[in-house]
């Protein structure tokens, strides 16, 4: 029986990302990427960038516990040869042939925010090479999973009896069960604590940061061998009302008293409460869309199956129209904002669909299958 929750769980955390990026493009906090705010802060505060804190603790923590269900469940069903296949396909494909198809222009964008002689001195082929690698944007997700998807095979390996997760059905299932998963916070926190302080602006460490493959593999595996056991699911139900309102709590605790930092610094993610508010929040949402989403409809359907591609393409939309509107237009800051949000949301499923429909590239760049 399939499980609408986390279809729809995954599709509108999906949607969040897009309201994140749109936010994100005119941030003024110091996080790194888009094109910049309107003014330093404090002198103009730009509240609007509290969206950023809100959900960046989060949202892909959450997508990544998401991925780990996602995977116990296909593994039931397929041989590990064929769901890693599709994998690669899937995830592999688009994040390194689709940047020479698709996102080189997301990296063209990004090299017209930095200056136009910023790479003028560079021949034309080499400059196409750097658009792609730069374009990466966030496909930085399906590469690490794709990563983190090699991994589990490996460990599947190594536990081939599958004690691990009869184990954590144990512990987590029992009579303490909800207990024992809110203290995986701790787990959660240690995570945290693998970012690189002081990272060296020349060297590799602040990708790294970004990648966080140590956090990620940790709350996968945790979707793949906790929240996927159905006890594990029906005490995050039932909890969901507290669990909410203690991440509020949290959340709110969090950004009365950071506002204004730079929340993509190290020492910001892996700060206590920011991880306290992460991990509340990635239980309480769980919870939440079992006890009141477990349900679909034909809208729910159409984004179950598209979301992946909508996050695909999406990145490209918006750096170039909010490019175009800061660069050419005098437009007030709030009507961007709302022009951005409305061309992303209805430009990236127009994107989307255009593109599966052309041979080759939806292969590239969505990791589709050919079409019959």
């Amino acid at each position: 029986m399939r499980k609408h929750w986390l279809d729809n769980l995954r599709w509108v955390t999906v949607l969040l990302v897009l309201f994140y990026h749109v936010i994100y493009f005119y941030n003024n906090k110091g996080v790194f990427g888009g094109i910049g705010g309107f003014g330093p802060y404090p002198e103009y505060p730009q509240y609007q960038d509290v969206v950023m804190y809100i959900l960046y603790p989060w949202f892909m923590p959450l997508l990544f516990i998401l991925a780990g269900i996602s995977a116990r469940y296909a593994l039931q069903k397929y041989n590990a040869r064929e769901w890693f296949k599709a994998r690669t396909r899937k995830l592999l494909v688009p994040g390194t042939i689709g940047l020479f198809v698709f996102h080189w222009m997301v990296g063209y964008i990004n090299a017209l925010g930095a200056g136009p002689e910023a790479l003028s001195v560079i021949p034309q082929p080499v400059r196409y090479i750097i658009w792609a690698l730069t374009g990466i944007g966030p496909l930085w997700f399906i590469q690490l999973l794709w990563l983190l998807s090699l991994l589990l095979l490996l460990v599947r390996k190594l536990d081939k009896a599958d004690k691990c997760y009869l184990w954590c059905g144990k512990l987590f299932g029992g009579h303490w069960g909800i207990v024992w998963t809110i203290l995986l916070g701790i787990l959660f926190w240690l995570g945290g604590q693998t970012v690189i302080r002081n990272p060296d602006p020349q060297g590799m460490e602040g990708l790294l940061n970004l990648y966080k493959p140590i956090f990620y593999l940790v709350v996968f595996l945790m979707g793949y061998f906790v929240f996927s056991h159905e006890a594990v699911q029906e005490a995050l139900k039932k909890a969901w009302i507290p669990l909410l309102g203690c991440a509020v709590v949290a959340g709110g605790v969090l950004i009365g008293t950071t506002f204004g930092e730079c929340n993509t610094e190290p020492e910001y993610m892996s700060s206590p409460l920011n991880c306290l508010y992460g991990w509340l929040a990635c239980l309480a949402l769980i919870g939440w869309f079992q006890a009141c989403f477990n349900r679909t409809s034909a809208f729910a359907g159409y984004m179950t199956r598209s979301s992946y591609g909508l996050y695909i393409v999406h990145y490209l939309v918006v750096a170039a129209i909010g490019y175009m509107l800061k660069t050419y237009t005098q437009l007030p800051p709030w009507s961007m904002y709302v022009i951005l949000a409305v061309a992303v949301f209805a430009l990236s499923p127009l994107l989307y669909e255009l593109l599966r429909r052309i041979p080759f590239v939806r292969w590239a760049v969505l990791g589709e299958k050919r079409r019959a």
